[in-house]
């Protein structure tokens, strides 16, 4: 298992931006289609902190939901502030799971993913599990970053040879082009939509991008060099500079463009 798929989380800083976090997951969630169940079984896989877990629990208040994600410090967020019954009588827990291997192991109504599929290597190849593990009408749902080729990734990946991480971040291919995403949900005998939007998030602060990928994509860097500070902290400040350049910052804010691909697809007879 590589550095690159095990970084380690820090929930404060991934919520430090939360509202902009969100909105990719409510543009998703409004073009789910209505579940075939009353009483819907959801999964979210690689649910974080549990913060957009939530929301799934406002659109089907009568639904049995459990996040999944394999870092022990989100779940402890997600349990502590999300875990319980629902308004509507439906529940919401939280459990230790692997998204690279995670198989249902009952009939869902809904296993949806928000900006996780990208840490997981060939994750296509999961397809077929998760949607044979879907009722009839069922949906399967998920977005991630497609912006791999972006400054913010492109100026990471160009440092980390220098300090010894090449092989620790991923590259343009952690993320499959919308048409095959199409192509291979379709194959499943899915009806699928797929569609790409690039946000223009307005972050405010100094340095903003830079804190917005501690929290996501530097991740793997800021684990492998925690042993190091001395070392990290000349990635960071190389690092830092460099953002600076390819971000500057305006008059209202800094304007940091995040391009993600979206797919919905609902499962037919």
């Amino acid at each position: 298992m590589s550095a690159a798929t095990t970084p380690t989380w820090d929930p404060a800083q991934y919520l430090r931006h939360a509202g902009h976090r969100a909105r990719p997951f409510i543009d998703l969630l409004a073009r789910v289609p209505d579940l075939p169940g009353d009483r819907p079984r959801i999964a979210d896989l690689g649910c974080g902190p549990g913060n957009v877990t939530a929301l799934l629990a406002e659109r089907w208040p009568t639904a049995h939901i459990t996040g999944h994600d394999n870092s022990v410090e989100m779940l402890d967020k997600a349990h502590v502030e999300h875990e319980g019954p629902t308004a509507g009588g439906g529940r919401l827990d939280f459990a230790h799971a692997d998204v690279r291997t995670w198989t249902p192991t009952e009939p869902y109504d809904l296993i949806i993913s928000n900006a996780t599929l990208q840490w997981v290597p060939d994750h296509g190849r999961r397809f077929g599990a998760w949607v044979q593990g879907l009722r009839t009408g069922g949906t399967f749902a998920f977005q991630v970053p497609g912006n791999f080729d972006a400054p913010s990734h492109r100026l990471m990946r160009a440092l980390a040879p220098r300090y010894g991480l090449a092989d620790t971040l991923r590259h343009e291919d952690a993320v499959l082009t919308p048409g095959t995403y199409l192509a291979r949900l379709a194959d499943l005998g899915c009806v699928a939509d797929v569609w790409e939007t690039t946000y223009v998030h307005l972050l405010t602060g100094e340095d903003p991008v830079l804190d917005w990928v501690k929290g996501t994509g530097l991740r793997p860097v800021l684990t492998a060099l925690a042993d190091d500070p001395a070392r990290r902290d000349a990635f960071l400040a190389e690092y830092r500079a460099a953002l600076r350049e390819a971000y500057p910052a305006g008059a209202h804010g800094t304007p940091f463009p995040f391009r993600r691909i979206f797919a919905v697809a609902r499962k037919e007879a």
